[in-house]
């Protein structure tokens, strides 16, 4: 088998990375490090919508099995779920973490130690669950990372409202890229999460990832090592604009696009303020949306089932 090291060890070997920590420091001076532009020095203990500071905010990690099957291979994927959000949906499943702020605030060295203890339990990847308000704590983890021996590919899961200048400083050091694209008509991204402007965002976001990652290339084991994989949260009465956001990633990003139409769509956080969220996504709903994306040219679909099941 061909030799595979994740993107950021050349990174590093060839001293660009301390250049891109640097510069996400520097942002975080008057933040504009997403879409949100809060303008707050972050340094000197100004919080704006995400209401983290300058140091990593971590709810959880452990080997996750309920991600996609190539993240997850035998070993699980290494999930940190990092707390806080710059998008606060009003129907998030991880409410208390992401509106609650339910974790604890810790060090780089920490969280370069959580990176490597889940390396050594075998997890495929490094997975950080919403972290787009994090970016520079996740660089600045790297060096102690990498000199404790860190060779696991990263994955960048995020709501997919991300700053194309923030995107461009992860080039070179994410290796799998994984975005939710969740709404196609700005008055439902405003409606649900104030942000009337993401899919134009998660639009150019996912371009750009696409630039840097090209299409989901796994090992002989079905494992990822590197390229994107889009998610997409299938609302009730057509919300999120399934059609739309299907033939964009067809068309305009790629038609060998990993996406998993996804189907669990349920109540959750504030979702009964909104008649249509109120209710559970039906099976014909999520059936219907995959023959969408099918009829849309994408071929690559994720099938929610495990690779290693006697394992």
């Amino acid at each position: 088998m061909e030799a595979w090291e994740p993107a950021y060890l050349e990174t590093h070997r060839r001293g660009l990375l301390q250049a891109k920590i640097d510069a996400a420091y520097e942002i975080l001076s008057q933040c504009n490090l997403c879409p949100r532009t809060c303008l707050v020095d972050r340094h000197h203990g100004e919080l704006g919508l995400c209401r983290t500071g300058d140091k990593p905010v971590v709810s959880s990690y452990g080997p996750h099995f309920g991600e996609e099957d190539p993240l997850v291979g035998s070993q699980g994927s290494g999930t940190i779920f990092l707390t806080h959000c710059n998008l606060y949906c009003l129907f998030c499943q991880n409410y208390e973490i992401s509106h609650g702020g339910e974790g604890e605030e810790i060090s780089v060295e920490a969280l370069a130690a959580i990176m490597l203890a889940l390396q050594k339990r075998g997890c495929h990847n490094i997975n950080f669950v919403t972290p787009s308000h994090q970016v520079y704590q996740i660089l600045a983890a790297l060096p102690a990372a990498i000199a404790g021996g860190l060779k696991t590919p990263l994955v960048y899961n995020t709501g997919g409202y991300d700053a194309l200048e923030t995107l461009r400083l992860l080039d070179g050091v994410v290796d799998i890229y994984m975005p939710d694209f969740k709404f196609w008509d700005p008055q439902v991204a405003g409606d649900f999460c104030s942000a009337e402007d993401y899919p134009e965002i998660a639009r150019q976001g996912v371009r750009e990832m696409h630039r840097q990652v090209g299409d989901l290339a796994v090992d002989d084991n079905g494992v990822a090592r590197r390229g994107l994989l889009v998610r997409h949260l299938v609302l009730p009465d057509g919300l999120a604009g399934t059609r739309a956001v299907m033939e964009f990633l067809a068309r305009e990003v790629s038609p060998r696009t990993y996406v998993n139409v996804m189907g669990q769509y349920r109540p959750c956080g504030r979702a009964g303020e909104h008649p249509s969220l109120r209710k559970f996504l039906t099976a014909l709903e999520h059936e219907q949306a995959q023959q969408t994306a099918r009829e849309a040219g994408l071929t690559r679909l994720d099938r929610r089932e495990k690779l290693f099941r006697g394992l």
